[in-house]
């Protein structure tokens, strides 16, 4: 592959490292660059270049499995968390319950949303009714949320989350602002939404990634292999840097100025589409 191909790959996983944890939608984002600007389909194909959007959320993955590791190694009772007590733990129980809601739509309904929902028409929507959901969270959410930190999460909120989970699958919905929205209708403080949701993309996204290289696995040209890791090295470094900024930023400004920002994006995508 040449330099500039190489150089897009590069652009992709910044652009997806850099919006996965926040909730703008990193898928809608990387449709939007990439049909607009990059074009990766016309030297990819279009399963392969699909199936790279998927792949590179593998290094965002990774990154947060770095980032939180105590937190992912008491799931399996391998690390305590300070504070933690038996009786008020969380563990993977509830991130099974949070992730099967979304994991089972997603298996249904995977090949309609490859081929029909990649598009920057359908982002456009996702971006908008997502926005919509942050604002009301915002709004109605408690003011003084009953839940402050992942221990005190139930079975029920977890699983409810993760019904929220489902309209992220929608491109452009985005998987942090549906759960985190949900997370705080639901009584949970934002910086504690935004680690569950974190938690539940580990094994939700990489089962997506790894079903999407089973089943696409034939549309791979072994000459993209390159292109594949310079994508997912660069999502993974930049996922590592947004990671932890984005966390403290949740905290203070909440979830209002990230659906303002949404809503322009689309307006803005409506006026280059149509005028």
């Amino acid at each position: 592959m040449d330099l500039i191909e190489l150089l897009k790959a590069l652009i992709l996983g910044f652009v997806e490292g850099m919006t996965e944890f926040a909730p703008v939608s990193s898928t809608g984002h990387m449709i939007i660059v990439d049909d607009m600007w990059l074009k990766t389909k016309e030297f990819l194909g279009s399963s392969s270049a699909n199936t790279f959007k998927i792949v590179i959320q593998l290094g965002s993955i990774l990154a947060v499995v770095v980032v939180m590791w105590k937190r992912m190694l008491s799931l399996v009772g391998l690390y305590k968390i300070q504070g933690q007590t038996s009786k008020q733990r969380f563990h993977l129980g509830h991130v099974i319950a949070g992730i099967i809601p979304a994991g089972i739509f997603g298996v249904l309904f995977e090949d309609m949303i490859d081929e029909h929902l990649f598009s920057i028409h359908t982002v456009i929507i996702g971006l908008i009714i997502g926005a919509i959901l942050m604002i009301i969270a915002d709004k109605f959410g408690p003011k003084k949320p009953a839940i402050t930190s992942l221990d005190q999460i139930s079975y029920g909120k977890a699983l409810k989350i993760g019904l929220v989970q489902c309209l992220s699958l929608w491109p452009g919905f985005s998987r942090s602002g549906a759960t985190i929205s949900g997370g705080v209708l639901l009584g949970l403080d934002h910086k504690t939404a935004a680690d569950f949701t974190f938690i539940m993309a580990v094994p939700i996204m990489a089962g997506a990634s790894g079903l999407s290289l089973i089943k696409h696995w034939e549309d791979i040209n072994p000459d993209h292999f390159t292109f594949y890791v310079v994508g997912f090295i660069s999502a993974f470094v930049f996922a590592l840097l947004s990671i932890k900024f984005f966390l403290k930023l949740i905290s203070r400004i909440k979830l209002t100025p990230f659906a303002i920002y949404r809503i322009v994006l689309a307006a803005v995508l409506l006026v280059v589409l149509y005028f």
